[in-house]
């Protein structure tokens, strides 16, 4: 890193000037001004937990002191809560190229992973293996190692991506791959992996946790069978804030059943019957009374969604990660994970060090917040409406100075605690 001043290494020496030139000619700046980021932070951990909308505090406000405070249990009805689970899925459902009745909003990422899991071991009779990456997320694993305990002679099997195809028999009932690994940022083909595996007569099964809001997805078109994936991260919907969950058109028709038959999918809930029968359609996939208070902050922050263009979002995602990487790829004992092609990147930049975690410590002590993972990786989560090219350049420089100076070496960095 050359200068420590205006101008750095990399990207064809690019200044801090022509990067505020970018953000002046930037079609997504206004929506800077829709989150409540604080002053003198750098936010590069959005990946992990999406900024709060400045409109959030007021619609959860107005579901507290009105819908509840006030109609009390009326609004199930006349606020429609009931519907809530449906109408929030069918504005998720552009965002990640599915139809209005394929999507509903439901319970966290682990609980629609066992039911859909479960429902797709159901339609492949005969079948034994569930396939999943063994880098991935461990609720992933967890859960698709809890899923295949429960039903006789069923197995996880752990599997470096690459080697799909060497995998794929006649005994592989479906495959769990994240789209975006939460590690390195390395975006897999959808397509041509979801063709594949249903080419081997198993079913394809996306996590689109890492990806939702970051980037085009395209469940339908791309054949996938079923998906899950939060909202809290990308889509900015809240600590905890419900997942959401996706049966392709074709398999509702065959009225596929999951496991967790709770009340709330059941056809006629309120006739209170001893047996259960499902709901036609999405809805069967639900199980129990939604989260009121995560969907209204969940539905304040699909409001400025509806308005970002996705391909939009997508191109500036590719321009802070070029340039963060051209930025930060010759500094000492760094080294880039992320991969450098666009069809091949996520949104976010993964780096190597083997200091990493007090390095990320450091930056955040300096107001640039990012995180880490064991053993090496520090994560830096890109997210276009609310982040700036001057920031990123800003983030760089800060980081160059952080290894320069050798400030992560200050033992209060060093002491163990948790970077999420």
């Amino acid at each position: 890193m050359a200068g420590m001043g205006d101008t750095m290494e990399g990207q064809g020496m690019i200044t801090r000037e022509e990067c505020a030139a970018l953000d002046a000619a930037d079609p997504l700046a206004a929506f800077r001004g829709e989150f409540a980021l604080p002053p003198g932070v750098i936010y590069l951990d959005g990946n992990s937990l999406g900024a709060l909308p400045v409109r959030t505090p007021e619609r959860v406000r107005a579901v507290v002191e009105r819908e509840w405070g006030r109609e009390l249990i009326r609004s199930w009805n006349d606020a429609g809560w009931f519907e809530q689970p449906y109408r929030l899925g069918r504005r998720i459902a552009p965002l990640v190229g599915a139809a209005p009745q394929e999507l509903v909003v439901c319970d966290t990422t682990s609980v629609n992973l066992f039911k859909v899991l479960a429902a797709a071991l159901r339609l492949r009779p005969g079948r034994s293996a569930v396939l999943g990456d063994r880098a991935a997320f461990p609720t992933d694993l967890y859960i698709a190692e809890g899923v295949t305990g429960l039903v006789p002679g069923a197995r996880s099997v752990l599997i470096d991506p690459a080697e799909l195809d060497a995998h794929l028999d006649g005994d592989v009932a479906a495959v769990v791959l994240s789209h975006v690994d939460y590690r390195t940022g390395e975006l897999l083909d959808m397509p041509g992996i979801t063709a594949r595996v249903r080419a081997a007569g198993a079913l394809m099964i996306w996590d689109v946790c890492h990806s939702v809001g970051a980037l085009p997805v395209e469940l339908s078109a791309s054949g996938a069978d079923f998906a899950v994936g939060c909202t809290y991260k990308y889509l900015n919907g809240g600590p905890g804030s419900p997942a959401f969950l996706y049966v392709a058109e074709r398999h509702l028709a065959a009225g596929p059943s999951q496991p967790l038959s709770g009340w709330f999918g059941h056809a006629r809930p309120f006739a209170f019957e001893p047996g259960y029968q499902p709901r036609d359609g999405i809805g069967r996939f639900l199980t129990s009374s939604p989260s009121l208070l995560g969907q209204a902050a969940l539905e304040a922050a699909l409001d400025v969604w509806e308005r970002a263009d996705r391909d939009a979002v997508r191109a500036k995602s590719l321009a802070l990660t070029d340039l963060f990487i051209g930025l930060v790829e010759d500094l000492d004992g760094v080294e880039v994970v992320t991969p450098r092609e666009h069809a091949r990147r996520g949104s976010q930049v993964a780096l190597r060090h083997a200091d990493g975690y007090p390095v990320v410590r450091a930056l955040i002590a300096r107001g640039v917040i990012g995180d880490f993972r064991a053993p090496d990786l520090m994560r830096f989560g890109f997210t276009p409406l609310y982040l700036s090219h001057t920031e990123v350049w800003d983030a760089a420089r800060h980081l160059a100075r952080v290894l320069d100076s050798g400030e992560w070496k200050d033992e209060r960095f060093s002491r163990r605690g948790e970077v999420t």
